[in-house]
């Protein structure tokens, strides 16, 4: 069966003005998100990870509009969401959801959990009286939790607990993709498994499509049907998610899966170093970014930017190693 393209990004840019001082100059800007190029399928979990700062939230928060696009395209099922005005999207908040990273301060401490969950249920018009009741109460059984947790504050829970309630609102109004933006970090190592095992039986369910974004690489191999590597705003290399652990291609993907320990095997593998700074976002390299912390770095790599290349079946590697 041929697979089908839920979310296409095309040429993607998010770009952050700093702040001019007193004195009059060219504005300068942050180019967290560089020219960004990905698919994700129906039905997949496309992982997304990288060192911290290397754009993967804001790619999230603009893909589902919480940023405005610099640059680009977003084509959300065959539909071009990056200009859309507030009225036009709201139909696409209705498929599009995101799970934030700190269960707490993502849930409004004032309302119950009950009108959390309920909130997207009464902005998009979907249920009201007993069948909104009706509605919170199978939510909550979803992810675990009980008809008399709906009357309570976030500040009553757990952390597990209330990133639970997170996805429940999340999941509120039967979206077609989310967004999880780093949901397991912020939890003991205890509940992340848990949470991810409950969001994998979700997607099974319900057949959601996922963009996975998060830091721990083994619980990302575990969930993910493919994975991004990102670094300093750009796409470095795309495979399925085994393709890629077994078979890494460029050489900050090689570095960060070197980093992953593992007590079973291979322990005398040889942990990469990288050595030196992360160029700055604001006026990032010529050519490679990586450049500058590449070991295998040539002329080339110093003067021409390498573009997104197939190198196999679903293996993609910008890298000057392979041309």
């Amino acid at each position: 069966m041929e697979k089908q393209e839920l979310l296409q990004v095309k040429g993607l840019k998010k770009y952050f003005p700093l702040k001019k001082g007193f004195g009059k100059g060219k504005t300068q800007y942050v180019k967290a998100v560089d020219n960004v190029n990905f698919s994700i399928y129906r039905g997949e979990t496309f992982g997304l990870v990288g060192e911290s700062g290397c754009g993967k939230s804001t790619t999230g928060r603009t893909l589902i509009r919480l940023y405005d696009v610099t640059e680009g395209e977003i084509l959300f099922d065959g539909t071009d969401i990056s200009r859309m005005k507030e009225k036009e999207l709201l139909p696409y908040r209705k498929k599009m959801q995101m799970i934030f990273q700190d269960p707490y301060s993502s849930l409004n401490a004032r309302m119950t959990v009950s009108d959390i969950i309920g909130e997207p249920l009464d902005i998009h018009r979907l249920a009201s009286g007993k069948e909104r009741q009706e509605r919170i109460a199978q939510l909550l059984e979803n992810v675990g939790l009980k008809q008399e947790h709906s009357n309570r504050y976030p500040h009553e829970f757990s952390g597990g607990q209330r990133q639970r309630v997170g996805i429940a609102r999340a999941l509120a109004v039967n979206p077609d993709f989310i967004i999880c933006d780093e949901p397991i970090s912020a939890l003991d190592v205890s509940i992340q498994a848990q949470v991810v095992n409950m969001l994998e039986d979700i997607q099974s369910k319900y057949g959601i499509t996922y963009l996975f974004i998060a830091h721990d690489l083994s619980m990302v191999r575990h969930i993910s049907d493919r994975i991004g590597v990102m670094y300093l705003g750009q796409l470095v290399e795309i495979a399925e998610s085994d393709e890629l652990y077994e078979n890494p291609l460029h050489p900050y993907t090689q570095a960060l899966l070197s980093a992953i320990p593992n007590p079973y095997k291979d322990k005398h593998k040889e942990r990469i170093m990288l050595e030196g700074e992360v160029p700055s976002p604001i006026d990032p390299p010529k050519g490679c970014r990586f450049a500058s912390r590449c070991k295998y770095a040539k002329s080339v790599c110093n003067e021409a930017e390498p573009q997104l290349k197939e190198m196999g079946s679903g293996h993609f590697c910008a890298c000057h190693l392979y041309d």
